[in-house]
C-alpha cells in the first residue's frame, strides 16, 4: 500500500461517524422539533405574541388557550411558538458567527505559526481571563439589546475559547502525513486548511459546537431572565420564566413550560454531543495505529 492510499485511509478515520445510539436518535429528534418549532412557530401560532386573550392572568387552559394564560392574559402556547425563534435562532446564528470565525482564526494559527500564534493565543488568554456575563453587561449597556447586539454579543463571547480548541484541532492534524503529502505538492495555506485539515477536524468540532450552542442557549435565557435579552412585547423562553416566576405560587404553567422546553433543548443538544464524542470502533482505531 502506498504513502498516499495510508494517509487517504486515515483521514477516512478521522472523519468516521460513531454507530448512532438510542440516546443519539433521541437527541437528534429534539434537536429537529425545536428546529422546526423555531422555523415554522410563529406561522402556526393561533395568536400574536402579544395578543390579550382573555381569561385574566395565569388563566388555565381552554380552548382559546390550551396551555393558559400568561401574567397578562396573552395566551401561552403562541407566545411559546413565537419565543422559539429567538431563544434558538439568537443562539444558532451566535454560535454559528463565532465558529466561523473561530475556527478561521485557529487554523490559521496553527499553520502559520510564529508570532501571529503566540499573539492570537495572548489575546485569547485575555479576554478568557474576563467572566462572561461582565463582559455582555458591559457591551450592552453600551450598545443597548437589539438583535444584531445579541448575537454578536454572545459570538464574540464565543471566539476566543472556538479559536484554542481548532487551533488545538489543527496542530494535532498538520503532522500527519497525508498533510505533509499535501505540503510536499506545494499546495497552498487555503488548500491545506480547507481540503486536508477541516474535513477531518469536523467530528471534535461538531462535538465543540454542540457544547457552544447549549452555552449559547442558556446564556441568552439568563440574559433573558434578567431583563437584558429580547424586549417586551416580544416572546423568548428566558423573558417567559422570569415574567411568568410569580404564576408558580398559583400552580401556572406559564413559568414552567417555558423553563421545561430550554431544558429539553440543551438535553438534545447534550445527548447529540455525547453521541458524537462516543469513542471510535475497535476496528477504526487499529487502522490508525
Amino acid at each position: 500500500m502506498t504513502m498516499l492510499a495510508q494517509t487517504e485511509r486515515g483521514a477516512r478515520s478521522i472523519r468516521r461517524l460513531p454507530d448512532l445510539t438510542t440516546l443519539g436518535i433521541l437527541g437528534l429528534l429534539l434537536l429537529a422539533v425545536n428546529a422546526l418549532l423555531a422555523v415554522f412557530g410563529s406561522a402556526i401560532a393561533p395568536h400574536s405574541a402579544a395578543e390579550l386573550i382573555g381569561g385574566g392572568a395565569f388563566g388555565p387552559p381552554s380552548d382559546a388557550a390550551p396551555w393558559g394564560t400568561d401574567y397578562l392574559g396573552r395566551d401561552l402556547l403562541s407566545r411559546v411558538l413565537h419565543g422559539a425563534k429567538y431563544s434558538i435562532g439568537i443562539a444558532a446564528a451566535a454560535t454559528l458567527l463565532g465558529f466561523l470565525a473561530g475556527i478561521s482564526i485557529g487554523f490559521a494559527a496553527a499553520e502559520i505559526r510564529g508570532r501571529f500564534d503566540v499573539v492570537m493565543i495572548w489575546i485569547c488568554d485575555i479576554f478568557l481571563s474576563f467572566p462572561s456575563i461582565l463582559l455582555a453587561l458591559l457591551v450592552i449597556a453600551g450598545f443597548g439589546t437589539s438583535l444584531p447586539v445579541l448575537i454578536l454579543t454572545i459570538a464574540f463571547i464565543q471566539l476566543p475559547r472556538v479559536i484554542r480548541l481548532s487551533r488545538a484541532v489543527a496542530m494535532g492534524i498538520s503532522t500527519l502525513e497525508f498533510v505533509e503529502v499535501a505540503r510536499a505538492r506545494g499546495e497552498s495555506l487555503p488548500s491545506i486548511l480547507g481540503r486536508e485539515i477541516l474535513p477531518n477536524s469536523l467530528r471534535p468540532l461538531a462535538v465543540e459546537f454542540g457544547l457552544r450552542m447549549s452555552f449559547a442557549v442558556l446564556f441568552i435565557s439568563s440574559l433573558s431572565f434578567l431583563g437584558l435579552g429580547i424586549q417586551p412585547p416580544e416572546a423568548d423562553w428566558g423573558g417567559m420564566v422570569r415574567e411568568n416566576l410569580s404564576g408558580i405560587y398559583y400552580g401556572a404553567l406559564a413559568a414552567i413550560i417555558p423553563a421545561l422546553l430550554i431544558g429539553l433543548l440543551v438535553l438534545g443538544i447534550n445527548l447529540t454531543v455525547d453521541w458524537l464524542s462516543g469513542e471510535v470502533p475497535k476496528a477504526e482505531s487499529q487502522d490508525l495505529r
